[in-house]
């Protein structure tokens, strides 16, 4: 969704429109058939009501998988097992969830709430105000919770008690996209990506702004084109983190410095993960790409998906796994691309990529269906 200050909502799928007349003919591709080289075991299935317009994932703890609904219900579930422990009601339209740990589960809504409770029991330890609808989950680090809200702000909250310790803000253009996306955490650091393709390396402690880049420019005549926006999660290593923009490209930095490492004209609204060598991602059509995490140069990309809303990939041992539009995932083969399983949940959308816990992973979709699932070779 593309929003102008103060004036008019326009969807996003007519942003990708107007960026070209033929694509926006295409339909979904449909599935090919191919012969199964790895399955799925489901280890468990639980309901936990539908996730209305937001982007809503499960959390994953030592012992727990957490999960909430748009109405305000937050539940938790033994992680083996998948045996509900407590069913709680957090009062609040919920819009960004979840975050687990140190012991808390934290949600925000759409008028600016953020709640801490507690894992164990569910009881509520705080609530605490931000400034406009909180639109991905909160995170714990070292004592801090870091809240992203739809005005483009991050607050860092005292976890015991809730209150403001620090606020980050900065100027945004006129149109923007609505993001869903939130902040990465590492060493100390606070990452996040914004509009016209800014990244920004914010002190967890203080909120003081280590070093800014930019991912992107933006180009083109009208103001629809120029959207160049961050609306996906940075991703980090041990020495360097990458964004990609939609409308946009993909550029990789030196964590501490800020510096560029290379650049890659490329555009993408969900994100990208990287694992060993590789760097994966899927671009704004739906098609899943392998790059060389280093120099940024192709390995292979995947084109049988394409518009079918593919989320992010999630990287799990030797394989690959991205979700779509109508419920499906799909286990690729990491060092080529090809399909190697699929499996239908219950033919919703699932909007985000799925979680790791232990071994396996677990997914949530918007109708609510949790399922708790592994992959293994046949």
């Amino acid at each position: 969704m593309i929003v102008q200050r103060g004036a008019v909502v326009l969807l996003l799928a007519s942003l990708l429109a107007g960026c070209s007349s033929d694509k926006a003919q295409l339909s979904p591709a449909k599935l090919v058939n191919f012969v199964p080289s790895a399955k799925f075991e489901v280890r468990w299935e639980q309901s936990v009501g539908k996730m209305g317009n937001g982007v809503l994932q499960p959390a994953v703890t030592q012992d727990s998988v957490l999960a909430a609904n748009s109405s305000g219900i937050i539940q938790r579930f033994d992680k083996s097992s998948g045996k509900r422990l407590w069913r709680i009601d957090s009062h609040a339209l919920i819009s960004g969830g979840v975050g687990a740990a140190d012991g808390l589960v934290l949600v925000g809504g759409q008028k600016g709430d953020v709640a801490a409770f507690e894992e164990s029991n569910g009881q509520l330890r705080w609530k605490s105000k931000v400034s406009s609808e909180v639109l991905s989950a909160p995170k714990l680090v070292d004592g801090v919770v870091v809240v992203r809200t739809g005005d483009g702000r991050i607050a860092g909250l005292d976890s015991q008690s809730g209150k403001r310790l620090w606020l980050y803000e900065r100027a945004t253009p006129a149109l923007v996209a609505r993001s869903n996306a939130g902040v990465t955490i590492r060493n100390g650091i606070v990452y996040a990506g914004f509009a016209a393709g800014k990244m920004a390396a914010i002190g967890l402690h203080n909120g003081v702004i280590v070093w800014e880049s930019s991912v992107s420019q933006p180009r083109g005549n009208t103001e629809l084109e120029r959207v160049s926006d961050i609306t996906s999660l940075p991703i980090i290593d041990d020495s360097q983190v990458c964004a990609v923009a939609f409308q946009g490209r993909l550029a990789c930095f030196d964590a501490e410095q800020g510096g560029s490492l290379w650049t890659r004209d490329l555009s993408s609204d969900k994100g990208l993960t990287m694992s060993r060598k590789y760097l994966f991602l899927s671009d704004t059509d739906g098609g899943v790409l392998a790059l060389d995490k280093v120099s940024g140069s192709s390995y292979w990309k995947n084109e049988q998906l394409s518009l079918r809303k593919t989320t992010a990939p999630l990287a799990l041992a030797d394989y690959l796994l991205v979700a779509d539009f109508e419920g499906y995932l799909h286990v690729l083969n990491r060092d080529d691309g090809r399909f190697m399983a699929r499996f239908k949940t219950d033919g919703s959308a699932i909007r985000s990529a799925p979680v790791v816990s232990d071994d396996g992973f677990v997914v949530q979709t918007e109708d609510g269906s949790l399922y708790s699932l592994a992959i293994h070779s046949k």
